[in-house]
């Protein structure tokens, strides 16, 4: 096995034989990725795409504790509050990449082991073969910090089981193995001691079906989840067409869950909610992941343009008080002048795919 690093050792490239292995290395900042990382990894998957002795690829995270924890958000914050570009940036690269991982030629295996939030989502969910284990916490906690569930995962979350994806999007709960197989950002369980089998299992992989054998044989049923059980309430509370109605169908719901998600709504971004909600909405509606990426991306810029995201970040990871002062404060301040705000194009800066 042959190994290189790209990106001062931030992302680590190993080679077996048709197996070419990127793993995500900043276990100290939970893999989180920077528009560097970014960079890199496409550079590579471009490279190999056309390569005749690459198989498959297959991306992981360094360390036990995250495959990768999302973007590099300080580095978004210190940007907007200079006024720099980096976020426009960032978000054109890691969108763009996602989608080179959707339409990649060649299968693409990701290990989500740990904690997979935000952009760990992104690069991981749209993979032909995705991997949880008995340490994955999957989840898309935006609204917490003034943002949305970005990534093309509306468009996973618009077609998940009922009305999950919506209460997983307006909550930003984690999801453990057998969960996040059940809502589609999954694919297959491996116990987390049997992941140094997997490099070896795929070494000699070309075709889709045999990686999925291989997969298969290390296998094993994940422990039960929670959320199928829960469909009933969860269906009867988010069908609602506002996040006001919502919230009311929760209060007013006898399940303890319901008062549980009540509670994490509460303390979200109301302007987050809202227009997390419709971009569900349109994701449902849309016929490629292409659609959900440029919306994605105008959502993205208005919030960097806004209060709230910015605030949330601040409560979060610079001054840590997790008091957050959102403008609006109350859902029903939220106008839908506001929500159509972040769905029209930001200084004409639009995301386009080559």
């Amino acid at each position: 096995m042959s190994e290189t690093t790209a990106h001062g050792g931030d992302v680590l490239v190993r080679e077996q034989r048709a197996l070419r292995r990127v793993t995500l290395n900043r276990p100290q900042a939970l893999n989180a990725i920077t528009l560097d990382m970014a960079v890199s990894m496409t550079a590579l998957l471009r490279a190999w795409a056309s390569d005749p002795a690459v198989g498959a690829v297959l991306i992981d995270g360094a360390g036990e504790r995250a495959f990768c924890s999302g973007g590099d958000i300080r580095a978004i914050y210190d940007a907007a509050k200079s006024g720099d570009t980096l976020p426009a940036q960032f978000w054109a690269t890691e969108y763009k990449l996602n989608m080179l991982i959707a339409h990649y030629p060649k299968p693409v295996i990701t290990v989500m082991d740990g904690l997979v939030m935000g952009g760990g989502v992104g690069l991981s969910a749209h993979a032909s073969h995705r991997v949880v284990t008995d340490r994955s916490a999957v989840a898309m906690p935006e609204v917490g910090i003034g943002f949305f569930p970005d990534v093309g995962v509306s468009y996973l979350l618009a077609r998940a089981p009922g009305q999950v994806g919506r209460h997983l999007a307006l909550t930003g709960n984690r999801v453990a193995a057998a969960d996040a197989i059940y809502c589609g950002l999954a694919d297959i369980h491996i116990a987390a001691a049997r992941l140094a089998d997997i490099p070896a299992a795929l070494a000699d992989c070309r075709t889709a079906a045999n990686i999925t054998a291989r997969l298969a044989a290390l296998a094993a049923p994940p422990a039960p989840g929670g959320l199928e059980k829960a469909m009933p309430w969860i269906d009867r509370c988010y069908s609602a067409d506002h996040v006001e109605d919502i919230v009311e169908r929760l209060r007013s719901s006898p399940a303890d869950e319901a008062g549980a998600a009540l509670e994490t709504i509460r303390k979200a971004s109301p302007t987050s909610l809202k227009i997390t909600l419709r971009n569900l909405c349109a994701a449902a509606s849309f016929h490629r992941v292409e659609e959900c990426f440029r919306q994605d991306y105008r959502i993205a810029l208005a919030c960097i343009a806004g209060h709230d995201f910015i605030e949330g970040i601040r409560a979060a990871i610079v001054d840590k008080d997790r008091n957050p002062v959102w403008r609006p404060d109350k859902l029903e301040a939220v106008t839908p002048e506001i929500v159509d705000r972040h769905f029209q194009s930001v200084g004409g800066l639009e995301l386009k795919f080559e």
